[in-house]
């Protein structure tokens, strides 16, 4: 069985991109527990830039899990990327991960790596990228494992970046790491654009997928759009992928809908009778 979780983005200079909730952590935790989700996804400023104490408190009262941790701020405030030409702006993105692995561990929650991955550009090949972020990735697996949570790695669609687009890429290139402790974030909105057939890619590299992003095509809620999700979760189900759906959606037409709308759709399909056996 899955677990739902819903998005909260607290990074200002990311406003209108997709995710739900905005800009009030307390605010967030109350509506997604009032509608019915299991977990929430922060994507925070900075790794200091929310007490642990606070954000404890705030899962505590309304029973709420943090699902995973973004790492996006390090690119979106900072321009941050682990594949970068300078060096120093390499270590200073791997640093800024490190710290915010150090922030999501003592929750059990994994972080995310997405467009801090970066892309080749400038006169840097993708031979010379894809060692810079293996390079940054085994660091920070480690990193991550002992302090005893994992670490997420996101391909992203080909507008976003040149490295990996496709989860079948994604699973060669976690091969070649020298850690174990890199799983795949599967993205249905990115998935839609870079795959054949969803579901396929789903059976076959399922192994190792560690979170989903729950979106349609158009990153409107579940159902807002024109991906079949039926086969999409029987091709979980068939994986044996029991994280948590994430809905890292607009917030369209408004926060709660978008949530409700979600919520709805992921009850459709991983709690009813498609994803029983």
């Amino acid at each position: 069985m899955l677990s739902s979780s819903v998005t909260i983005s607290l990074v200002p200079e990311a406003k209108g991109g997709p995710f739900v909730f905005w800009g009030d952590l307390a605010g967030g935790c109350a509506q997604a527990a009032a509608i019915g989700f299991d977990a929430v996804e922060v994507f925070p400023p900075s790794p200091d830039a929310i007490a642990p104490e606070t954000l404890r408190a705030l899962l505590t009262r309304h029973g709420l899990k943090l699902a995973a941790v973004g790492s996006g701020a390090g690119w979106v405030i900072h321009r941050l990327r682990l594949t970068h030409a300078d060096a120093q702006i390499r270590l200073q993105a791997r640093q800024f991960i490190a710290r915010m692995i150090d922030f999501a561990a003592p929750f059990g929650a994994p972080v995310i790596i997405g467009s801090m991955q970066g892309r080749f550009e400038d006169g840097i090949d993708r031979t010379q990228a894809l060692a810079w972020l293996a390079e940054g990735l085994n660091f920070l697996g480690e990193h991550a494992s002992q302090r005893g949570v994992g670490l997420f790695y996101e391909p992203l669609n080909r507008y976003e970046t040149n490295l990996i687009n496709q989860l079948g890429e994604g699973v060669e290139f976690l091969k070649s790491l020298s850690t174990a402790n890199v799983k795949l974030l599967a993205d249905l909105f990115h998935m839609n654009i870079e795959e054949p057939s969803l579901p396929a890619a789903i059976r076959e590299h399922g192994a190792y997928i560690g979170h989903l992003h729950f979106v349609d095509s158009n990153r409107r809620a579940a159902g807002q759009g024109h991906i079949d999700f039926a086969p999409i979760a029987l091709a979980l189900r068939e994986a044996g992928y029991t994280g948590y759906a994430s809905v890292e959606a607009l917030p369209l037409p408004d926060p709660e809908t978008a949530a409700r709308l979600s919520l709805a759709a992921f009850k459709r399909y991983f709690e009813a009778g498609l994803w029983s056996p």
